[in-house]
């Protein structure tokens, strides 16, 4: 296991992880957050290495786009789930899941990608209704999501369950900074509970690429230079290395960049 202080794959190097078209070829992976920035992006390259995809996202244009962009590709047809994590109960989950087994007859892979930061604010402003969303997208979901998708994982080959980090303790970051902390620990408690198990068991992964140039960063910050930050195209590697065999059994397995929020 990547315990603090060992050993861990060097996030800069993966950043031009070139595998084999193949790699994830007969796995199917659920993305959530996939109809633009890094979840697109992860989406693009998980498609042109034989993955099979399950598109989560409240933006059904953006998916039905992406969809038709994969398709012209020459890449297998995506599921479409689209879905607002701001709302959405245990039940809708349970839904979501139960779909995903009824039409790809399992999961290999999840990330839980998905992201809101809602505004960044003084602590004494932040409003309780950003709070409620922001924990209800960055912390409730993902948690359930991985619960009710756990048991189809187990069932798979080589199963991977990721996450999105970022590491936003700073101020005006509020709720968000707190629900990604949260996104952590709750890595860190999967790969200890699921690491050990059966034959195959779950490998647990986080990728914090540090800013990078999406829509939402454009949004928080509307006066950074464009160039400030990679595109989101450029972070993939990471994310294809953590989420394919070539990681091997490691479990929690954390690549972050080494650059501020």
């Amino acid at each position: 296991m990547n315990a603090p202080g060992t050993h861990a794959p060097d996030y800069a190097a993966l950043l031009s992880y070139a595998p084999r078209r193949d790699l994830l070829a007969g796995r199917v992976i659920l993305v959530t957050g996939a109809a633009d920035g890094i979840g697109r992006a992860v989406a693009r390259a998980y498609a042109a290495h034989g993955a099979r995809l399950v598109l989560l996202d409240w933006n059904r244009k953006g998916l039905v786009a992406l969809q038709r962009e994969l398709g012209e590709a020459g890449h297998a047809e995506p599921l479409l789930c689209p879905a607002d994590l701001s709302g959405i109960t245990v039940g809708g989950i349970r839904e979501i899941v139960d779909g995903i087994a009824a039409r790809c007859g399992g999961l290999d892979g999840l990330l839980n990608n998905a992201a809101w930061v809602g505004a960044l604010t003084p602590f004494e402003h932040y409003a309780p209704a950003t709070w409620l969303k922001v924990m209800n997208i960055n912390l409730a979901a993902p948690f359930f999501l991985s619960q009710w998708c756990m048991p189809l994982l187990r069932r798979a080959r080589d199963p991977v369950l990721g996450f999105s980090l970022h590491a936003t303790a700073h101020a005006f970051w509020g709720g968000f900074a707190m629900a990604k902390a949260a996104q952590e620990a709750l890595l860190h408690v999967l790969a200890e509970e699921y690491h050990q198990q059966g034959a195959a068991p779950v490998r647990v992964f986080g990728v914090d690429p540090g800013p990078v140039h999406t829509p939402g960063r454009r949004q928080h910050f509307p006066g950074e230079a464009p160039g400030t930050h990679p595109d989101a195209a450029a972070v993939v590697g990471p994310y294809l290395y953590a989420m394919g065999p070539d990681a091997g059994r490691d479990s929690p397995l954390l690549l972050r960049a080494r650059t501020a929020a």
